[in-house]
């Protein structure tokens, strides 16, 4: 009963925001200079244009509009040709050379014969549309009523952008508060279970001591994602520690750990050349990590997994993993984006639908997070999917001022 409740709560609270939106689109004011020597010619257009969602602007001078348009954000303007001291063509060119104004749509008015050079004139200093008087009184009004319009929208769309930028910040800041605190009790979760794997003797109790702690070892993976994702996404990038350390090394101490979760499957290293280097050995090992388990999760259970580390080259390490089968070509371009790893699930091929051993609750970061490591290790990595085969390529610079 709660349930359907929030629910019900939930669904009129969406509503409601769709209804706000709504007023909020049809509440903008807009703002239009009119611009004219004449007060006639003023008059008449005001008396065209007036709306109560529209502020009319007049000014009687070129020196006086672009005053106006340095205190006011005007949906449109429109301004006369034949004007002294400065004509219309003259105050388009200083609109349009403002990073302010140069954006405002300008129509033109003249009462002048109707010449193509003028009208050429016109559309070079920037004119959207050229009238000649007398003004056909539905014309001008529909006219401005689209740019009107298309102001409303604008505005609109940059309101909804603001509100969702803040949105996700909130969500990341969410995530990245939400990651650190599940440290600590998972960090006691570990110590009773270590504690009960050391000091019981019992085959059930060192069973579920052993489930437990492979479990909590798979979620502290989870919180460490999360707080990578937050710091990739608000705190400007993934910070990397270097020292020097190999590469070999850091990889043969993740496929002992995936022997473990893995038994049965079989992975093929192969070495050549120098494998060290001065980088993050916890970052590297992440991405090791991420990418290997990927590997094994995402293939047949009697396929192997081929590991290739090159070190033959002076200024980087180039090692790639491979697994049978194939990435759909729909989700190559997204394979790096986060929370992908529903689309990863498709029957569409054994790579994508292999048994997993339980670890199929990941937040699909796995990939996105390898990406930002390497990246900030100056480095590239990218994947290549086809004839049954893929595999994941990742080049890293020995040095940071290698590449």
């Amino acid at each position: 009963m709660g349930s359907n409740r929030n629910e019900i709560f939930f669904q009129n609270e969406c509503i409601a925001d769709a209804l706000q939106i709504g007023e909020r689109s049809m509440q903008i004011r807009v703002k239009c200079l009119l611009v004219d020597d004449l007060e006639e010619n003023l008059l008449a257009l005001s008396a065209l244009l007036r709306r109560d969602d529209v502020e009319l602007f007049q000014a009687r001078s070129g020196a006086e509009a672009l005053e106006l348009l340095l205190n006011h954000d005007m949906a449109l303007a429109i301004l006369d040709v034949q004007m002294p001291n400065m004509d219309g063509f003259e105050l388009a060119e200083l609109i349009r050379g403002s990073e302010r104004t140069r954006h405002i749509p300008l129509i033109f008015v003249t009462a002048g014969a109707r010449d193509q050079h003028r009208l050429f004139k016109g559309y070079d200093a920037g004119a959207v549309d050229f009238l000649y008087k007398p003004i056909e009184p539905h014309v001008l009004t529909s006219k401005a009523d689209i740019f009107f319009q298309l102001y409303r929208q604008k505005q609109q769309l940059a309101h909804e952008l603001r509100e969702r930028s803040e949105t996700l910040r909130l969500n990341e800041m969410f995530m990245a508060i939400l990651g650190h605190d599940l440290r600590n009790p998972l960090q006691s979760i570990m110590l009773a279970a270590e504690g009960l794997q050391r000091f019981s003797n019992e085959a059930f109790v060192q069973s579920t001591a052993t489930h437990l702690i492979s479990s909590g070892k798979w979620m502290s993976r989870l919180v460490d994602d999360m707080l990578d994702l937050a710091r990739a996404r608000v705190g400007g990038g993934i910070i990397v520690k270097r020292e020097e350390s190999n590469i070999g090394a850091l990889i043969a101490h993740v496929l002992r750990e995936y022997k473990n979760s893995f038994p049965d499957r079989t992975v093929e290293l192969f070495e050549q050349g120098d494998l060290c280097g001065n980088w993050d050995p916890n970052r590297l090992t992440q991405v090791a990590s991420n990418l290997i388990g990927n590997a094994l999760q995402h293939s047949e259970d009697s396929a192997s997994v081929q590991i290739h580390i090159d070190g033959t080259n002076a200024d980087a390490i180039i090692f790639t993993i491979a697994n049978a089968g194939c990435i759909p070509t729909h989700i190559l371009p997204h394979i790096f984006d986060p929370f992908r790893r529903g689309d990863l699930r498709k029957n569409d091929h054994p790579a994508t639908n292999a048994p997993n051993n339980g670890h199929n609750g990941g937040l699909g970061l796995g990939l996105f997070i390898v990406q930002q490591v390497v990246l900030a290790h100056k480095g590239t990595v990218d994947v290549h999917s086809r004839d049954g085969r893929t595999s994941f390529r990742v080049v890293i610079p020995r040095h940071a001022a290698n590449f």
